[in-house]
């Protein structure tokens, strides 16, 4: 019988020591959050951007591939919009993929006028590559692989310069704060921060505040493997829940398919092999070239090395298990050293770090996780279930990703969607509203029990998934939901948030039975359009001093013949 884990229905932590007040709070500082900061600020009087780290902490800064958009000659919206689909195997919601693809070129332009230095080529225009499932090249970079690095630096230059902006690194979002309004409705108030080493703001204080953007990143931490920063703890999808918001798609879980392998007991952050070296020609093989290795890829897809992420990852692990290995190879040797050092300078500094040199050798690689489809479920300007809090970027399910994450669409979702949340939300401010008594039960589980969680979660509800060992899991996480914090901390807040998400993220994994996108059932190996068409959501419930996840699901709307021929 399995046991459902039962949850802190908030955190526990010590009363406020502080207060402050805002009319907009952002937690998150990436190409999410700042955008949705420097738009925001000509219309609100008064923006504070709370970051768990330091500015350029987070995923964006990551990123080596690119943000794609249909700058390049011949390439529209329309062929991203298909390629777009077609990854997302028949659960994207086709308006906001549409809303994504069309206002990404403008985007991206404004992008560039805000001082982002992207490459160009010879001949004085951008420099586009091509990435796993695109059909054209729309890709663009800056530092050959430090995309995500130039558009951070750019966007903390123009928060800097911006008036009134107010920022607050070392702060960890512990719980929101709601109230209810004139108008009867229950809604958000503020939010609870941890801050380390602020002066008179540190610790446990208050922001009250008239609406929250949740910009805060990925879960990546919830699994050994990640090619995620330390801080993506899941923290904003664990905030969101714990005050009622609807969760959407946490199944699906993006497992980039070439992360460099770095042993079995590695753990945390591992580096990631972007897709743009397959895109520039790399390609994998089962075993080395003198060991009679082999294209497996070939055959497997009409687009081979660069089929969609979960096509190859389920190819690399499929044909791990096959033989026995604990990871397959990279060959990008025939590139030679200039085009190395141009195009992917970083990797290969990571690489040589590591004791490999791409150069000369191949990359030793496997899946890890990278990117979560799923979190809070918004519309198509970033409004959540709680009103007055909004979400973009990777904590939020917009739609656009549905099962399976296009290439290089996640710093274009935090930008376009940013853009969009700024373009409703000062005209549905409402007056503040005062914080209520929370009647919530804390609690908090033992920071120690992370190792435990993590091995449970990649084990049993990673790339490949069956009914027994998600059942298992739930179990497992049930039993580590028991162990009781000693005192709150960072440590502790933290894992509760990932033990949280953990649990929605395993509930969501055992209702969908079939397998389609990211979401590999190895029990229902097949895509179910008939019965599976539409969304897993999870809404966290709270009975006898505890809380637990109502997981159901909602059949997607009916499409027109022409969307089917895409997504089929």
């Amino acid at each position: 019988m399995t046991s459902r884990p039962r949850l802190p229905q908030r955190l526990t932590a010590p009363p406020p020591g502080w207060t402050t007040t805002a009319d907009v709070v952002v937690v998150g500082s990436g190409i999410a959050g700042l955008t949705a900061a420097l738009r925001l600020r000509p219309h609100v009087e008064r923006v504070l951007v709370v970051t768990k780290d330091v500015l350029d902490a987070g995923s964006t800064q990551w990123a080596q591939g690119g943000i794609a958009a249909a700058l390049g000659p011949g390439d529209t919206p329309g062929q991203h919009e298909r390629d777009t689909l077609v990854a997302g195997a028949g659960a994207c919601d086709r308006e906001a993929v549409r809303a994504l693809v069309t206002e990404g070129p403008e985007a991206v332009r404004e992008l560039i006028a805000l001082g982002t230095v992207f490459d160009h080529t010879p001949g004085g225009e951008l420099s586009l590559t091509r990435e796993g499932g695109h059909l054209r090249d729309r890709i663009a970079h800056a530092g050959g692989d430090a995309t995500g690095a130039e558009i951070q630096r750019a966007l903390i230059a123009a928060v800097a310069a911006a008036p009134d902006i107010e920022v607050v690194e070392h702060a960890l979002a512990v719980d929101l704060l709601l109230g209810t309004g004139g108008d009867g409705v229950r809604r958000v108030a503020g939010l609870t921060l941890h801050v380390i080493g602020e002066g008179q703001r540190d610790g446990v204080g208050a922001v009250h505040c008239r609406a929250v953007v949740l910009a805060s990143g990925g879960l990546g931490q919830v699994f050994s493997q990640s090619t995620n920063p330390a801080v993506s703890t899941g923290d904003g999808v664990a905030v969101a829940a714990r005050a009622g918001a609807v969760l959407r798609d946490l199944e699906f879980v993006q497992f980039h398919p070439t992360v460099m392998y770095l042993g079995p007991d590695s753990q945390g952050q591992q580096p990631l092999i972007s897709e743009a070296v397959r895109g520039e020609g790399g390609f994998l093989l089962d075993a080395p070239p003198e060991e009679g290795g082999r294209r497996f890829m070939q055959g497997r897809h009409e687009l081979a090395d660069l089929a969609p992420r979960d096509v190859v990852a389920k190819a690399i692990t499929g044909r791990m298990l096959e033989t026995g290995q604990p990871h397959l190879w990279l060959d990008a040797r025939h590139l030679g050293q200039a085009f190395w050092e141009r195009r992917f300078p970083t990797i290969l500094a990571v690489c040589r770090e590591h004791g490999v040199d791409p150069v000369t050798e191949l990359i030793p690689v496997a899946p890890a996780q990278h990117y979560a489809s799923g979190g809070v479920a918004t519309d198509l300007h970033g409004r959540s279930s709680v009103p007055g809090l909004y979400a973009t970027g990777e904590v939020a399910c917009s739609g656009v990703h549905g099962a399976n994450r296009l290439a290089s669409n996640s710093l274009l979702e935090g930008l376009v969607f940013s853009r969009r949340i700024a373009e409703v939300l000062p005209g549905e401010l409402v007056e503040a509203v005062e914080p209520e008594l929370d009647p919530r039960v804390p609690g908090l589980v033992a920071g120690d029990v992370r190792p435990s969680l993590q091995d449970t979660m990649t084990a049993r509800v990673g790339v490949l998934r069956h009914a027994d060992g998600i059942a298992q899991a739930l179990d497992d996480l049930a039993g580590l939901a028991a162990s009781e914090a000693a005192e709150a901390g960072t440590e502790a807040w933290e894992t509760t948030n990932l033990l949280t998400v953990s649990t929605a993220l395993a509930l969501a994994a055992g209702r969908r039975e079939e397998t389609r996108g990211s979401h590999w059932r190895e029990d229902f190996p097949d895509r179910d359009d008939a019965a599976m068409a539409g969304h897993v959501d999870a809404v966290l419930q709270h009975v006898d001093g505890r809380a637990g996840f109502l997981v159901s699901f909602t059949p997607a709307p009916s499409t027109d013949p022409s969307v089917q021929e895409v997504i089929a």
